[in-house]
C-alpha cells in the first residue's frame, strides 16, 4: 500500500499527487506564453522617436543659423568637421534631386515603422530600433517639408578622402538598421528585457 486508507477508501498520499500533477500544467503554460508575446513598449518607443526629432532639429537649426552653407568649422582638426551641406536626395545624399518624391515615400515608411511596432511583439530592442528609425526618418521629412532638402553637417575623412555628409537624423536611421539586422541574425534577442 503506498497510503493510508480514509473513509471514502481512496489512499490519503496519493490524491494530493494527482492534483498537483493536473494543476501543474495549467499553472507553467500562461508564464511561458507571457515571455514571447505581449504588446509592444510603446512609451520607448515614443520618447526615443520624439527625443532623436527633438535633437535632429535643435541641430539643423542651429546649423543654418551660425554657419555659411559650404562653410564649416574644424572640431577634430581635418578628422570631423560641422559643414552646413544641403541634400536633395535621400540618406547620405542617394538618388539626387528628388526631395518631393522622397517626402512623399517618407511618409509611406513612417506608417510601416508604426505598422511594424504593433505587430512586433514585446522586445527592447525591437522598440529602441524602430523609435529610432521613426525619428530620424521624420527628422528628414521635418527639413524637405521646411525647406526642400535635408541639412547635412557631420563631415568625416582624412584629407580628400571624406564620408557622405550627414546629420543626427541619418545617423539614427543607420543604428536602427544595425539593430535590426542584429535581431534578425539573432532573433530571440531582446525578447526577454521586458519581462518579469
Amino acid at each position: 500500500m503506498t497510503g493510508a486508507t480514509n473513509q471514502d477508501g481512496g489512499h490519503e498520499l496519493d490524491q494530493p499527487h494527482a492534483a498537483s500533477r493536473s494543476e501543474s500544467p495549467a499553472q507553467v503554460e500562461p508564464t511561458a506564453q507571457a515571455s514571447s508575446t505581449g504588446r509592444p513598449a510603446w512609451p520607448l518607443f515614443v520618447a526615443i522617436a520624439v527625443t532623436v526629432l527633438v535633437v535632429d532639429q535643435l541641430s539643423k537649426a542651429w546649423i543654418v543659423a551660425s554657419v555659411a552653407q559650404g562653410s564649416g568649422i574644424r572640431v577634430l582638426g581635418d578628422l570631423v568637421r560641422v559643414v552646413h551641406s544641403r541634400n536633395a536626395g535621400a540618406l547620405f545624399g542617394l538618388f539626387g534631386s528628388s526631395a518631393p518624391i522622397l517626402a512623399v515615400a517618407s511618409i509611406v515608411v513612417l506608417g510601416a515603422i508604426v505598422w511594424y511596432h504593433a505587430r512586433s511583439g514585446r522586445n527592447l530592442l525591437v522598440s529602441i530600433a524602430l523609435g529610432l528609425l521613426l525619428g530620424g526618418a521624420l527628422g528628414n521629412l521635418a527639413d524637405r517639408i521646411q525647406y526642400g532638402y535635408v541639412v547635412d553637417w557631420v563631415d568625416m575623412g582624412i584629407g580628400t578622402v571624406r564620408f557622405w555628409t550627414y546629420n543626427l537624423g541619418d545617423a539614427s536611421i543607420s543604428v536602427a538598421i544595425l539593430l535590426l539586422l542584429l535581431i534578425a541574425l539573432r532573433p530571440g534577442l531582446g525578447s526577454s528585457s521586458l519581462d518579469g
